[in-house]
């Protein structure tokens, strides 16, 4: 039997090496060769939530033009803010090439994360972030659709965190999976990097 010493030891040990396993996905997702689609083809797919509106959405509304997803939460301390901003500015770098195009912001709390929320939430960033929730469900079979990952984490009290993929996807017009946005670089980098697949 373990030790709790042991099992406190372990259980960092283990964050770690999902993170990697995760890691270690996205790099072939993104990296590996084009072969007619095939390793990407089975990420996004339909789905159907609500925006900070109150109004329903689904993968349709994103079809026609180039756009970004991007699974978080309101109540994220650094992370989602951070992200949500590099996107923002990666929006604005692009200037008239970025009009049409649209940012799906996912949460994956849904318990928290109500349209009102989102809403108010929302209102520091690019206007063209689109804020969607959903049932538990809902929000449960979007993140698999995706093929990302979200999981509760308790912390004090009755309060919880949630682990999340940070991954800023690009999507085509067919919602078909383009690859993963580099924000570890200056924003007008990144913008002309994008502005090859609008």
């Amino acid at each position: 039997m373990l030790s709790d010493r042991t099992r406190r030891l372990l259980l960092p040990l283990g964050a770690f090496l999902l993170g990697l396993i995760g890691l270690a996905a996205v790099a072939v997702l993104t990296l590996a060769p084009d072969r007619g689609g095939v390793a990407t083809a089975s990420v996004g797919g339909p789905f159907t939530l609500v925006n900070q509106d109150g109004r329903t959405v689904t993968e349709r509304d994103f079809a026609g033009a180039t756009h970004l997803v991007f699974f978080g939460f309101t109540h994220c301390p650094d992370i989602c803010p951070t992200t949500l901003q590099q996107i923002s500015d990666v929006l604005a770098a692009l200037g008239d090439r970025a009009k049409g195009m649209k940012v799906a912001f996912i949460t994956v709390d849904p318990e928290r994360d109500t349209p009102a929320s989102l809403k108010t939430y929302l209102e520091s960033f690019d206007p063209r972030i689109v804020g969607l929730t959903g049932s538990p469900e809902q929000v449960a079979a979007t993140v698999k659709a995706y093929r990302a990952y979200a999981r509760r984490v308790p912390t004090k009290g009755e309060d919880y965190t949630m682990e999340h993929t940070a991954l800023v996807y690009v999507m085509d017009g067919k919602n078909r999976f383009l690859g993963a946005l580099n924000l570890q670089r200056p924003a007008d980098e990144t913008a002309a990097e994008l502005a090859k697949r609008i």
